[in-house]
């Protein structure tokens, strides 16, 4: 069956010509999928009762349901894990942009998306690579997860991060139309420049996101500033070396409005070392990119070690040094196993017990 959730304004204008019906009619069930947010066809009432049989006869209009929900202790960060009609597990993480007086959430809220159930990639410091690829997610599934993170949270998602399960280049063909659902103005609405897309340096992916034409911002999972650290870390880099991925990410830094977000865990005794600065400086130079330390966030089954903080703290200031735009992140939500992949990891051993 066709989940309604993963049509495009287009796909809902060929369904109603496929039923017969005007385009007007589409215009009509978008604002009753998007607007309302309805979800049973009864409660669509301008539409002929007629019309409303023949929908329930062949779509659906929720993809997932949520099955659980943990909440961090601090920071308000939520992750929660949903079960697909085929049983699957996903999860997502709400993040709120700051909390309130008093530990009230936010208004403001971002979205961590999953695009992929588990990871084919296999980054060693990933809990959503251990269990390997199960499938890609649907167009729906994908859309899906921002409609039911507005109910959790009862507010408007703003910004969308594509970081939790998957590789999202790697998933082009429903990627692609849900980005197109989430930019129209009359479904999510979300802007291009509220929107990034996380690789781990998925090189013809990047030339595919490139030719789809909009201003969105790239999140590059680099991790190892030469090919003999990220090779350790990143299997993707045996496929696709930074002699290959640089020089693309210099061709979409000549079109994008942005600058590229490089994303570097710091790992103890792996890429952490002061000797690693200089390597990761001379790239970020090269694409003019920005940098976003993340301390490695513990992930049970996996042999590496989160380095100090105040030795996080030098790094940062040795980049900073030599004019390389630095953020500093710890990961929130580590009391709820919000690294990508650590809910669902858990869930599934549970159930094999």
């Amino acid at each position: 069956m066709t989940c309604l959730l993963g049509c495009t304004p287009a796909d809902l204008v060929e369904l109603m010509a496929s039923l017969g019906q005007k385009p007007y009619r589409a215009k009509q069930l978008q604002e009753w999928i998007w607007k309302h947010r309805v979800t049973s066809f009864e409660e669509m009432t301008n539409l002929p009762p007629a019309l409303r049989e023949q929908l329930a006869a062949r779509c659906t209009l929720r993809p997932l349901t949520v099955q659980e929900v943990s909440e961090s202790t601090t920071g308000g960060t939520r992750k929660f894990l949903s079960r697909m009609q085929d049983g699957h597990l996903v999860e997502s993480v709400i993040i709120p942009a700051a909390v309130g007086q008093g530990g009230a959430h936010s208004d403001r809220i971002t979205l961590c998306v999953s695009s992929q159930v588990g990871c084919a990639f296999g980054c060693k410091f990933c809990a959503s690579g251990l269990l390997g690829l199960t499938r890609n997610l649907t167009t729906a599934e994908i859309v899906g997860q921002i409609v039911a993170a507005e109910a959790i949270s009862g507010t408007r998602v703003d910004n969308l991060v594509f970081m939790g399960m998957g590789e999202p280049l790697a998933n082009m063909d429903n990627l692609l139309p849900a980005l197109t659902i989430i930019l129209d103005e009359h479904s999510l609405n979300i802007g291009a420049r509220h929107i990034t897309i996380s690789t781990s340096g998925n090189v013809p992916g990047l030339k595919k996101l490139a030719a789809f034409g909009r201003p969105l911002r790239l999140a590059v999972s680099l991790h190892g500033a030469c090919d003999e650290v990220r090779n350790q870390i990143m299997p993707v880099n045996k496929k696709w070396p930074l002699g290959e991925l640089v020089p693309a990410l210099q061709e979409w830094t000549r079109t994008s409005k942005h600058k590229i977000t490089l994303e570097y865990i710091l790992i103890q005794d792996v890429n952490a070392m002061l000797t690693e600065v200089d390597k990761l400086a001379r790239i970020a130079h090269l694409l003019n990119a920005k940098v976003n330390l993340i301390p490695y966030n513990t992930v049970e089954g996996l042999p590496w070690v989160r380095p100090s903080e105040a030795a996080c703290r030098f790094f940062c200031k040795q980049l900073i040094a030599k004019g390389i735009p630095v953020t500093m992140r710890y990961e929130k939500g580590h009391d709820i196993n919000a690294a990508c992949g650590q809910l669902r990891l858990r869930k599934v051993q549970q159930n094999e017990h």
